[in-house]
């Protein structure tokens, strides 16, 4: 076990410190395999270059003797599913490595703006977000199959639709991370290096709202405008601001309207919720709903068209955050957690009742703009921390 003391790390044993210096040498060897995976377009839904990128993580797993499935998604691409056996065979339970392969950007990003580096930082689609938390977790993967330490068994899971909330790979997550004794998701690390220790859940709901059309110059009483009626929504939903600590709505996409001389017969919005585990979600959503639902304006009407969501992270156990920030100090980097407003599917292994902690891959920044970037020097350290955790979680 680690030394319950950050500053005062335990001292290592030969196998910590041969993969420790296995992962060191690997720095190259990482980056080579980032540079090929991010020059591979794999929006969410273009199976052809999830299945690709699934494929060259594959073959980098199975020559190091590491056991992979894959699994198929039709429509999505294929998840990959590997397994590390641990050293106890008395071990209940395993640990889980996460990742997704999929990422925001449409086909043909890769080639109009493919890998590069500048200045230590690697840019390209999917570079931080999270192309390099695949290749460390496959890293370090490899490093325990080498030279073992793990008294638990390892186990990767990537997926590839999370960026759109895993509509397909839920079920995936719920069935192979079942009976996980942590999970621990390779998230891109914070810009300031802080892992991610609570993320909130999502929702995303559109909506419609219909009226009446008219004249607007000859009859605009004989109208009741669907615009005027959403305008009335949107504060409405905007109001329940802060209505629960934690409790975010916004309205970031209207349109409606046939012509500025007619009263507005339809409108549409998309309103997007956040949440913590601790907030009354179905509460909210119903106060939503009847804002939706409600006259906002006589002869009008709105109605719900879909709704989807991700569910929040709550709050990582203070002993798997405090085993992290020990391993990371016996590498050599402090690290803090933060809580963050963006989903992941941390959430869905959290609602599962399992110990989760996010957002320990390479440090990076800018995801899904042009700007992404990961910092590459962050590579072996980060990688080095989390097969220290790997080894210390018993």
């Amino acid at each position: 076990m680690l030394s319950s003391t950050a500053g005062d790390p335990a001292p290592l044993s030969s196998t910590s410190q041969a993969v420790l210096d296995w992962l060191a040498s690997q720095q190259q060897a990482m980056t080579d395999l980032l540079a090929r995976i991010v020059n591979i377009d794999s929006g969410s839904g273009h199976e052809a270059g999830t299945r690709q990128v699934a494929a060259v993580l594959r073959a980098r797993l199975e020559s190091a003797g590491i056991a992979v499935d894959t699994l198929p998604e039709p429509g999505w691409g294929d998840c990959l599913l590997a397994r590390v056996a641990g050293s106890d065979a008395a071990a209940t339970g395993h640990l889980q490595l996460m990742g997704h392969m999929d990422t925001v950007f449409p086909l043909g990003t890769a080639a109009a703006r493919p890998w590069r580096v500048e200045d230590g930082k690697a840019y390209g689609p999917g570079v931080a977000d999270m192309k390099s938390g695949l290749v460390m977790n496959v890293f370090v993967a490899e490093a325990l199959a080498r030279f073992g330490g793990n008294a638990s068994p390892v186990h990767l899971l990537f997926t590839c639709d999370e960026e759109v909330g895993s509509p397909a790979c839920r079920h995936v997550i719920r069935k192979h991370v079942q009976g996980a004794r942590a999970v621990l998701n390779a998230e891109p690390g914070r810009i300031s290096g802080n892992v991610v220790n609570e993320r909130k859940g999502s929702y995303r709901i559109d909506f419609e709202v219909q009226g009446v059309a008219a004249h607007a110059g000859i009859n605009p009483a004989q109208g009741a405008s669907a615009i005027d009626a959403l305008a009335r929504k949107i504060l409405a939903l905007h109001a329940l601001n802060g209505c629960e600590p934690g409790i975010t709505v916004n309205v970031g996409f209207v349109q409606g309207g046939m012509a500025s001389n007619v009263v507005a017969p339809l409108a549409s919005a998309h309103a997007d919720l956040r949440y913590t585990a601790d907030n009354d979600l179905q509460g909210v959503l119903a106060r939503i709903q009847a804002i939706i639902e409600e006259e906002s304006l006589p002869r009008t009407s709105g109605r719900i068209i879909e709704s989807r969501g991700a569910l929040p992270m709550a709050r990582t156990p203070d002993h798997i955050l405090d085993l992290y920030q020990r391993s990371a100090a016996q590498v050599g980097f402090a690290v803090q957690a933060e809580s963050t407003g963006g989903a992941a599917d941390s959430g869905i292994t959290s609602d599962m009742g399992i110990p989760s902690l996010c957002a320990l891959g390479p440090v990076g920044g800018y995801a899904h703009s042009e700007r992404e970037f990961c910092d590459l020097s962050t590579f072996v350290p980060r990688a080095q921390a989390l097969a220290l955790t790997l080894m210390a979680l018993r």
